[in-house]
């Protein structure tokens, strides 16, 4: 998972740094209008009790201003407000055609008054230092050009007292499980993408993205070295996703 000063990984592929960022982008502007009909089919809907786990754990709070990064559709920003009616969300994407695919949601309607929609770059946020309460990124991270640097603008933008949380794929410590995943995983994800959403490339590195990604204990490092305190992990589906969590004391 090492990659020189000036290259990174997209899926398996090494390439310049400065190229990843438009390649992320053109994967999710091509899949944006299935986007959310895929998480469904690819993870037979326990992304749902993932994401669910997350608002446990986050406990939202009425009064709360939420920066949800890499949010696209708005569908960790709709369950947050679900539960603190009285908060509000900015959903930020890279990808416009994301942004846009939420608006049209039933749920972005019904809390428009509370909902904010940005496009950017998570390594560079357009928003001041102590502004939010909470910061999530769910599925997002192992996309990002640099991590760290999105980590440590997390930081930034949170207030003192403030919330980064993450949701990621991630490594099943039992060998036997990580094979038989790995086997669904590049066997069956990129053809589904190809018959809903007529895209299996899209996939192909998505599945791909996953495996690069750092375990458990490194990203928890990388936390840490963001300036989180109190960090520590859940894993979900015995590894399958993880929950991430710090704080900005």
């Amino acid at each position: 998972m090492t990659a020189s000063k000036n290259t990174t990984h997209f899926g398996f592929k090494t390439v310049d740094e400065s190229e990843k960022a438009g390649m992320v982008h053109g994967v999710f502007s091509n899949v944006a209008s299935k986007y959310d009909v895929m998480n469904d089919a690819m993870s037979l809907g326990i992304h749902r009790l993932w994401k669910n786990a997350m608002m446990d754990w986050l406990a939202p709070r009425n009064g709360q201003k939420l920066l949800d990064v890499a949010g696209g559709t708005g569908d960790i920003s709709f369950r947050f407000l679900k539960r603190a009616p009285n908060a509000h969300a900015t959903v930020f994407d890279m990808t416009q055609g994301m942004l846009d695919a939420g608006r049209t949601r039933a749920e972005a309607a019904d809390m428009a008054d509370r909902l904010d929609w940005v496009c950017g770059d998570a390594m560079d946020l357009p928003f001041d230092d102590n502004t939010f309460d909470v910061y999530t990124i769910s599925f997002g991270i192992r996309n990002v050009t640099r991590p760290q640097e999105a980590i440590n603008e997390a930081y930034r933008v949170l207030k003192p007292g403030g919330r980064l949380m993450v949701l990621e794929f991630s490594q099943i410590p039992n060998p036997a499980m990580q094979w038989a995943y790995d086997r669904y995983s590049f066997n069956i994800i990129p053809p589904m993408g190809k018959i809903i959403a007529n895209d299996a490339d899209s996939y192909q590195y998505l599945v791909e993205s996953i495996r690069q990604f750092p375990d458990q204990d490194t990203f928890l490092q990388m936390i840490r070295d963001g300036g989180f305190e109190n960090a520590k992990y859940r894993n979900l589906s015995l590894g399958i996703a993880c929950l991430h969590s710090g704080w900005k004391i």
